[in-house]
């Protein structure tokens, strides 16, 4: 009988490696179809490391990025998806210690100082993943624009000279508000670079500031009515809408941060005092009430919507893999269909935010003081709450003073 060639005779990868990570995105619920479509792309490689005499153990993004030149001329579809496959493919490799991971030698030193930053920005600063997300850009641009040629950084790279001139080239063309967040973000590199001995002195007072006036604005919020209007567009008879149903009521309900609905895992709900424990900016752990029909939704959710999962998260995404959602865009991206759904367009960027101030609006218009809504929405510093004192319409109408009449006194 003659026997069947099988990748791992081929001396490519290993058959064994590619049915263990396979097994593993099967337990994580993906679908057969889209296991077969992983499967062929994988085997291509194989060959192809035959080819090129590529073994194992030197297996990197080196090797992947010379694999996937062959595409030049296919769809971005296709391309998206191969880089996928082979980059969650090195990184199983990896995890199980079959390849070996970079090392620090390996990195470049922008890498590195970049790396540096964001573990400065998350451990030492206790900033969230999501404002991560947007300082980390800043810099990362920044140092890219110094580099050497080679992964190292030009020599005068952290000086106030270059940093001004850095944030006046990137600045032109762009918004008040962008040019702001980078001043911010260049400011506190500047901060973490003094404090790691990276510079001789702060160079923070190199970076001119942009002026933002605080409260100069009324916030855009959502009405009650508008609110219940989203609220009754999910279809609960589906896991998609119970699940989207739970978190549209954790936005209207307590005014949680879309980061923080992200962030909810299974211990954080205590079924029997009624309360929820929320992992909030900077690191913050507070526990807040739970409601009884949001606490009903996301029962529902949890009996007849999750699922089985791995993940302790508390919401998890409807496709393949199923873990936690990916970030708090997740939360804006069920928000914006909310709203699709139900006709109307937010007035503003950060759609979930709307929420938040609808809660913190509704609750002044009641009667509630400006400590108990910072109280309800966990503001460190009720400077931040202060700002809702404006859309109290009608009560600013009984302080503000009569226009002149002829004769009168101006």
């Amino acid at each position: 009988m003659k026997a069947t060639r099988t990748v791992s005779e081929s001396g490519g990868l290993p058959a064994r490696h590619i049915d263990a990570f396979l097994d593993r995105l099967r337990t994580a619920h993906y679908s057969e179809v889209t296991l077969r479509k992983k499967r062929r792309v994988l085997c291509a490689f194989s060959r192809w490391m035959k080819d090129w005499n590529i073994d194992l153990v030197d297996l990197d993004e080196s090797a992947t990025a010379r694999f996937m030149k062959r595409l030049t001329d296919a769809p971005g579809a296709r391309v998206q998806f191969e880089l996928a496959v082979l980059r969650s493919f090195l990184a199983f490799l990896r995890d199980a210690a079959i390849v070996r991971s970079p090392t620090l030698a390996k990195q470049s030193v922008i890498a590195h100082i970049y790396c540096r930053y964001l573990d400065y920005l998350r451990q030492d600063r206790g900033l969230a993943n999501n404002s991560l997300l947007v300082y980390g850009p800043f810099i990362r641009d920044f140092l890219n624009s110094q580099d050497a040629g080679d992964g190292s950084i030009l020599p005068d790279a952290f000086d106030g000279v270059t940093m001004r001139n850095h944030l006046l080239t990137r600045s032109k063309g762009r918004s008040a508000e962008y040019t702001r967040l980078m001043t911010v973000a260049l400011r506190s590199f500047c901060h973490f670079l003094f404090l790691h001995g990276d510079t001789a002195r702060d160079l923070y007072e190199s970076v001119p500031s942009v002026r933002k006036w605080r409260q100069s604005t009324v916030p855009t919020f959502l009405t009650p009515e508008q609110e219940e209007a989203l609220i009754a567009t999910t279809n609960r008879s589906t896991p998609r809408g119970r699940r989207d149903h739970a978190i549209l009521l954790l936005l209207a309900r307590l005014g949680l941060r879309a980061g923080e609905i992200v962030a909810l895992e299974l211990g954080d709900i205590h079924w029997r005092s009624g309360e929820l424990v929320i992992h909030g900016k900077g690191q913050m752990v507070e526990h807040v009430p739970l409601p009884s029909e949001v606490g009903e939704a996301i029962a529902m959710y949890l009996r007849d919507g999750r699922g089985a999962s791995a993940s302790r998260r508390v919401f998890l995404r409807i496709w393949a893999p199923r873990i936690g959602l990916a970030g708090p865009a997740a939360i804006g991206h069920i928000v914006r269909l909310a709203f699709a759904r139900a006709g109307f367009r937010p007035a503003c960027r950060g759609a979930a935010h709307l929420f938040r101030h609808g809660l913190a609006t509704t609750m002044i218009r009641h009667g509630a003081s400006i400590a108990e809504i910072a109280e309800v929405l966990r503001h460190r510093s009720q400077d931040s709450t202060a700002i809702y004192a404006k859309v109290a319409f009608e009560d600013l109408r009984g302080v503000a003073r009569s226009w002149p009449t002829a004769g009168g006194a101006i």
